[in-house]
């Protein structure tokens, strides 16, 4: 996983060509006003999931991977905490292709908090928990691009 924030994306050249074009989509369109949805960039290689919900409590919410898909996640409005641990040291459930979905079940090895403009990318690798409230319930916005691997 690779944790970041876009006003220093200079540090990330290293990054694969498929996840820069997410960046380059991001500068050139003003995704906050986007309708919550998916909303197609390139076909089924790229798109991008506009979200906007309220955090919780870890209790409330699952853990998952994929295996088709990276996921960039980046914050637009809010803070949400993320947590995460590789998928290597959880129980892993059965793998839904249709969703590229695989549930798992553990503990958190550490936790990132996404504020406005932080992204977090995350590989088959990575484990995650999303919406977790990181100070309180708060509504928030944010962008997911799946990248095709």
């Amino acid at each position: 996983m690779i944790f970041g924030n876009i006003d220093y994306l200079e540090e990330f050249g290293f990054l694969e060509d498929s996840v820069k074009r997410c960046f380059a989509y991001l500068k050139a369109h003003d995704l906050i006003s986007y309708e919550k949805g998916t909303h197609e960039i390139d076909g089924d290689r790229l798109f991008v999931n506009v979200a906007e919900y309220t955090t919780t409590t870890p209790d409330n919410r699952f853990w998952e991977a994929h295996r088709d898909y990276l996921d960039v996640h980046v914050m637009l409005k809010g803070k949400e905490q993320i947590d995460v641990n590789f998928i290597r040291n959880m129980e892993l459930k059965e793998y839904v292709k249709k969703d590229d979905f695989l549930p798992m079940e553990g503990e958190k090895n550490g936790s990132v908090v996404l504020r406005e403009g932080d992204f977090l990318v995350c590989y088959p690798s990575d484990g995650h928990r999303t919406a977790v409230e990181a100070e309180g319930p708060e509504t928030i916005k944010k962008a997911i691009f799946k990248v095709a691997i």
